[in-house]
């Protein structure tokens, strides 16, 4: 695991010890960010079940301007302020300890260009963020994506207000969706 491109290119980042989180392949981030492209350049990151930190640490080397990582597992926790000190990115980084719908739940405050959302596998976690999202569309800018990121065989149909999947890769076990106001 490590950094694709940008100021921390090359910078290998530590994984989280034991079971719970299930790191983007190499494959599947340089996608994404292929994806996003330019777009990232001066854009605000939410990284939701952030895990390692990987895909909000990628978003900064990348030039986002902040990037914010919720998670609540302690090690993971240790495991992002050790990737970001790693990388020298904390400047423009926060670390949330929190519940990821208890986050939302608590309302936004600035919209954000990219909400990055990569729960445990198997448990609707991602369907039960994005509708939330949805609930709430100020989380996004009006250009905003919400991207998830899931095994192929957990992806379903979502029944959403304001939200609408505009694309959809697979990368093995690693399946992107963008969505995005219409």
């Amino acid at each position: 695991m490590r950094v694709i491109a940008g100021k921390a290119k090359g910078h290998r980042l530590k994984s989280v010890r034991g079971e719970g989180t299930r790191p983007i392949t190499d494959r599947a981030k340089s996608a994404l960010f292929s994806i996003i492209g330019t777009g990232v350049v001066g854009s605000r990151f939410l990284d939701l079940f952030a895990g390692t930190g990987q895909v909000g640490i990628e978003a900064l080397s990348r030039g986002a301007d902040v990037a914010v990582f919720v998670e609540q597992a302690g090690r993971a926790l240790r495991t992002i302020h050790d990737n970001l000190a790693h990388t020298k990115l904390g400047a423009s980084a926060q670390v949330e300890r929190a519940d990821v719908f208890d986050f939302l739940s608590a309302g936004v405050e600035k919209a954000w260009d990219y909400v990055y959302i990569a729960p445990p596998q198997y448990h609707g976690l991602w369907a039960r963020t994005l509708q939330m999202l949805d609930a709430d569309p100020h989380w996004l800018a009006d250009d905003g994506w919400a991207i998830v990121q899931i095994h192929p065989k957990e992806y379903e149909d979502l029944p959403l207000q304001h939200l609408v999947l505009f694309d959809q890769r697979t990368y093995g076990s690693v399946m992107l969706c963008f969505y995005a106001r219409p």
